[in-house]
Order: structure tokens, then sequence, then C-alpha cells
């Protein structure tokens, strides 16, 4: 059966999260994706950890959780965190987040006693941690070799194994003897399988993909995830297919376009400056208004480590696909800036009814079924997000990309927007 996983998220007492990111609301909006698997993320936290211990329940012999209350629900749980490990290495600084998956919350309270000794777990949900990177992975696979470490959003300019400001140049060099237990790498939003493909060091590492979402709304959670074809779920079937690249296993990763990513391209927010890399290059990546420092794009980054041409494509490379998030699909055809309008979630609300969740109706609904429940111009942009048929504008220092789906001239006038921010999309059934 297909899997979709999305192993990287926050709970709500990351900065900037959502408060409302409650493991009810997870699961809901986890099901109206069609994520089958979620992370939980956070098990660091102490109150958070309290939460997942009080409102999950392990189902027997998977290594996965279920909601409580509601053990019937269709949502696994893998339990997950992001930690920043802070630590100099040759004289420079490096700052680098590292996403961890466990099979229980037992392991998870050990892991956590261990890491408390390098930075204060109370501070965020994903703490900052006076240690190295091979540190972590010691103290981490110590405990069980279960356990699993990938390098977070790996080409982002900061807080990144690959990024411009404080990151590495390769997998080794940053965990040095203990990248032996590196298995994957996660690629981000700037980024995707193809421009990973141009570095041939990263060819025996897997490529794995997740939201890193903040909030439970399904234009985040979920935006980018894993696909797999599992006889049962459980976690020792998932990692084990990321650990082998097994292409049966692993089919294919769920991408956005790496330009929609905030800091594909090289650029300087304030002065809306945004340039590709060999326009950056050129003017020696000193912004041409302020003059001052550009922040390096991911394209510029793998370009500077990429030992192979745009269009390389490893043997046996697990796929992908990109996508965009529905309710960003219709909001882009509407005219409107917010996928929280509410006629854009009245839309949605139909086409989750008619087929059962979101990643159904980006992947595999006709587009005469879509067109039933829609109007032909939604229908249309969804195959065409469907066919990588769209461009974008490429994001830059923060800014995200902006999808093109039909030309501008095409796109009807602008309606009057009316959010919906305060709203559950359960209103609406």
């Amino acid at each position: 059966m297909r899997i979709i996983a999305d192993l990287h998220i926050h709970g709500r007492y990351s900065r900037a999260t959502s408060q409302n990111m409650t493991i009810k609301e997870i699961a809901n909006f986890a099901k109206i994706k069609g994520l089958k698997v979620v992370g939980t993320g956070d098990f660091t936290h102490p109150n958070w950890f309290m939460e997942l211990r009080d409102n999950l329940v392990e189902e027997p012999g998977t290594g996965l959780y279920k909601v409580a209350n509601n053990p019937e629900y269709p949502v696994y749980f893998m339990i997950t965190t992001e930690v920043s490990t802070i630590f100099n290495f040759r004289g420079a600084l490096k700052k680098i987040h590292h996403v961890i998956l466990v099979p229980n919350l037992e392991v998870a309270e050990q892991i956590n006693e261990r890491l408390a000794k390098y930075g204060d777990l109370t501070v965020d949900g994903r703490p900052t941690l006076n240690m190295t990177a091979p540190q972590l992975v010691e103290e981490v696979m110590e405990i069980s070799r279960h356990n699993m470490v990938i390098p977070a959003h790996a080409w982002t300019p900061w807080f990144s194994i690959f990024g411009a400001f404080s990151g590495f140049d390769s997998v080794e060099e940053c965990y040095q003897d203990m990248a032996k237990h590196v298995y994957a790498i996660e690629t981000g939003l700037s980024s995707d399988p193809p421009m990973n493909w141009r570095v041939s060091k990263l060819d025996r590492y897997a490529l794995v993909s997740n939201s890193d979402s903040h909030s439970y709304w399904p234009w985040r959670i979920g935006r980018e995830a894993n696909v797999f074809e599992l006889e049962k779920v459980t976690y020792w079937e998932i990692v084990d297919a990321i650990q082998r690249k097994d292409r049966e296993k692993f089919k294919f990763t769920i991408e956005t376009d790496p330009a929609y990513g905030k800091y594909h391209w090289t650029g300087h927010r304030r002065c809306g400056v945004s340039l590709p890399p060999k326009e950056a290059i050129k003017l020696g990546n000193i912004c041409p208004v302020c003059h001052g420092k550009l922040t390096k794009g991911v394209e510029q980054r793998v370009e500077e480590l990429a030992d192979r041409p745009e269009g390389f494509k490893p043997e046996n490379a697990i796929g992908f696909m990109h996508l965009l998030p529905l309710s960003e699909i219709i909001a882009i055809v509407l005219g409107l800036d917010e996928p929280s309008a509410k006629v854009v979630w009245e839309i949605y609300t139909k086409l989750i009814e008619k087929f059962g969740d979101e990643y159904t109706v980006l992947i595999d609904a006709p587009q005469d079924e879509i067109v039933k429940v829609s109007n032909p111009k939604i229908a249309e942009a969804i195959i065409r997000v469907r066919e990588d048929k769209i461009k974008v504008i490429p994001g830059y220092d923060g800014v995200y990309g902006k999808p093109i789906i039909f030309q501008e001239e095409a796109r009807p006038p602008k309606i009057k927007q009316e959010t919906a921010h305060q709203l559950n999309i359960t209103d609406f059934f």
C-alpha cells in the first residue's frame, strides 16, 4: 500500500509555531492531506514530550503511535525531533540542524536525558546544543542502533550541513567518524533531487523530503513528503527503506519546485534584489543597490560543490514529483494571495469530500472528475502542476518563490478576500 510520510514538523513549543499545533489537530490535517505517517516533532521539549505521552498510544509491533482516544484514526505518528548543534570547527563557528527519528518514547526519553547535558531543552522545541555533530550522532546511536540522524534542510544558508554561512563541504567533514551512521539527507524546500544529483559524493545517501512545518494548515504540513510502498506500516520498514535506498519500497519524494523555496536564488530582501548564480558571482555577491553582502542562495551553493552537469541522473536514483499545495493552486487560479481565503476553503473542501484527501486530488484524480466539483480552470491548473508544466519566479533571502501556472494576463481579476484563519476545515464539512 502507498504510504506518504512527513517526518519533520514542529510542535507548539517551537518558536514561530502555532499554539494550536496539538496532536489532535496534526492528526486531523494529516488525514485531510493524505499523510499516513507524520512526525511528532520536538520530543526533546519536556512539555511537548508530556503531551506526546498523554495523547498517543503505541501501536503494538510497529514502532509508531496512534491518537490515544481514537486509535482507529488512520494516521500514525513517528517519534521525531530536530535539534541545533553549535560548535567550533577549525576556527569557524558551525550551526547545524539535525532531524532525529526514534522507535518509541522510551528511547526518546533516554536521548533527552543525555542531550540535557548540552543545553536547556525547555527554551525551544528545537533546542540549541553546545556539542559537535559527531557527538550528537554518538549519543543518539549509543542508545539504540535503530535510531536515525538526518541532516536537516541540508542546503539552506543558515543552520545546515552545506549552508553557505556555517556549513561544510561534505557529510564526512561534518560528522567525522560518525558519518557511517548517516544514511540520508533532507533536501529542504530550496533544493530537489536533480540539484543534489550533481554532487557525486552524495550518491550513497538517500534524499528525503519533509515539510518542516510550523503549522497544521494543508499549505504547510506535507508540502514535501516521502512516498513508500509497504506491506506493513512500521518504523523499521520506513527506516530500512531509507537506509537501503530501496526503490521497491521508497518510491519517490514529493517536492515543491526548488525555486519555490525561500533561499533558492542569491539575493537581498531589503533591496528586492534576486540573482541567479552567474550574475551574483559577477557582482562578487555584493548587492548592486546598497552594496551590502548578498545572501547566497542554494542554487549557487550547489554550483560550488557540484562535479556533474545539470540534468545528470545517477543509476538507481529514487524518483521525485514536483507538486504545490492544493490550497495554493486554487488561490492562484482565483487571483488570490491567501490560501486561507474562505472561497478557497470552500472549493478545497468539495474536492476533499469527493476524493478523500489532498494527495489523491493532486496525484491521481482524473481531470474530468475534478471539473465536476470545481471548475475547468482549477482542474487544468492541478494537471499542469502534476505534469510539472508551471514556472516559478525564484525565491531569495527569505522570500518565497512565486508560482505561475498560467500567463498573468490569463488570470481572472482578483476577488476580494475573506480569510478563514480562525476556521477549521471541519467547519466546512
